[in-house]
């Protein structure tokens, strides 16, 4: 079975991420959708919310299965036997700082990476982004599904 992650905070879950997530299960048999439960970094929605946002966004992809995960990737992947990462590419500053990663990635564990660029559409697109238009009420319905546009419309107000 080929088995690829695509890892993210998904604070929240964008069309820009769903793109990803859809064209990694149309070319994987198993696309896990990793959400990182970073305590440290402080995030608008709980990972119970993400999670969920992420499960109902990719519901009818029966292909991806989301899954949370603490510490390193590489060890995610380990435990769960994914040989690979999918990571994508806005923008060339976007390379510059992925490759590190990459890089450091494969030497911790052999894990490889392989880059997705962001479709034009969507290459603008980050969720902090969203929640700075949602935060004033701007309209976000074009920048995620409409499940997580009612959970921001919820936690804005």
């Amino acid at each position: 079975m080929r088995r690829v992650v695509c890892p993210g905070s998904f604070d929240p879950v964008t069309r820009g991420h769903m793109d990803i997530i859809t064209r990694a299960s149309a070319q994987y048999d198993e696309v896990v959708a990793a959400v990182l439960n970073n305590v440290s970094k402080r995030n608008l929605f709980g990972v119970i919310e993400r999670l969920d946002m992420l499960t109902e966004s990719t519901k009818h992809l029966g292909n991806v299965r989301v899954e949370k995960f603490d510490g390193l990737l590489v060890d995610f992947c380990r435990e769960h036997d994914i040989p690979a990462i999918i990571r994508s590419l806005r923008s060339v500053s976007d390379f510059d700082y992925e490759l590190q990663i990459a890089q450091m990635n494969y030497r911790l564990s052999g894990v490889e990476t392989l880059f997705m660029t962001a479709n034009p559409e969507y290459s603008f697109l980050s969720s902090s982004l969203v929640k700075e238009i949602a935060q004033y009420h701007g309209d976000v319905s074009a920048l995620v599904t409409p499940f997580v546009e009612e959970r921001l419309r919820e936690r804005y107000g």
